[in-house]
């Protein structure tokens, strides 16, 4: 589905990962949400992976984040590795997975090769260090407090599509 998402202010942690190493990132969620609590900010959703970068090959350059109401209220704390910034607004192609988080892999390949099909054209662009995305992410929308079993997780993933037309 092919849809429009306005400006998301969010703050999040960045880091360069490889596949096996892609822990190192998830596991700062809960860091993230400390500060924000910290500093009476609710989330604005779920949390989710925002991919700078990738070379599935090499590594990958991740941020991990919630979104925010506003920007100004994450301004004036913004401290260390935790950063404040916005997500893109634009026009979307998302798709809602259900299941063990270990099968995003085929969701992405799969989005990649309905895209194709369709001739639609990506925000990104090739680099020497990979693609390089304007705005590509998954959001994780179950929260594992509630519901443990990974292969009951919902997560959304959403490629930002270029302006131009191919």
């Amino acid at each position: 589905m092919i849809v429009e998402r306005p400006e998301q202010s969010y703050v999040a942690v960045r880091k360069t990962v490889t596949m096996t190493t892609i822990a190192e990132i998830a596991d700062r969620l809960p860091e993230i949400f400390g500060w924000l609590a910290a500093r009476g900010v609710e989330p604005a959703g779920p949390p989710f992976f925002r991919y700078r970068v990738i070379d599935m090959d090499r590594k990958l350059d991740i941020e991990a984040g919630f979104p925010v109401a506003t920007a100004t209220a994450t301004a004036p704390g913004a401290e260390g590795e935790i950063f404040a910034g916005s997500l893109p607004a634009g026009r979307y192609v998302t798709v809602t997975h259900i299941g063990h988080p270990d099968r995003l892999r085929d969701v992405h390949a799969s989005l990649l090769d309905w895209a194709a099909r369709h001739e639609l054209t990506w925000d990104m662009s090739e680099t020497g260090a990979g693609e390089e995305w304007g705005c590509r992410l998954e959001i994780y929308r179950t929260d594992p407090r509630v519901q443990p079993d990974m292969n009951a997780w919902e997560t959304e993933v959403a490629f930002r599509l270029a302006d131009r037309v191919r």
